[in-house]
């Protein structure tokens, strides 16, 4: 089992820095990300990556790949998220939109550690196009 740790620093000029696991820092809030961005930032990064390596394994000339992530949350304290709604678009010429969402059922269900945390807590749903380049 893959342990990592990921480390937070704060400092009086009111900066909170993440850093991951090797190294890379991420500014928060009040000068940078919110926490709460950062979760479906992190469910559009997991699942993106791996439906860029799919498609490219199946030889798809994608050329991009924009993903948004809309997040609902409770109004109150502590904010709990209920929904997660994520949009792909593939932007390439002659994407097969049946093997584009081939390829982000797979990484729902076997790949992406984000989504598969999320999915009994979190409603997750998603829609995709194609965008012929």
């Amino acid at each position: 089992m893959a342990t990592k740790t990921v480390q937070l620093n704060w400092n009086p000029e009111e900066e909170f820095n993440l850093q991951d696991h090797s190294g890379y820092t991420v500014p928060m809030k009040p000068k940078g990300v919110s926490a709460s961005d950062l979760l479906p930032m992190a469910l559009a990064g997991c699942s993106s990556h791996d439906v860029v390596s799919i498609l490219g394994k199946q030889k798809m000339d994608l050329r991009e790949l924009k993903v948004s992530a809309t997040a609902t949350q409770d109004d109150d304290p502590p904010w709990r998220f209920r929904k997660i709604h994520v949009h792909y678009i593939a932007i390439g010429k002659g994407i097969d939109p049946e093997k584009l969402n081939k390829a982000i059922l797979l990484s729902q269900e076997k790949y992406c550690s984000v989504y598969v945390t999320l999915r009994d807590a979190v409603e997750i749903t998603y829609d995709y196009e194609v965008v012929e380049a």
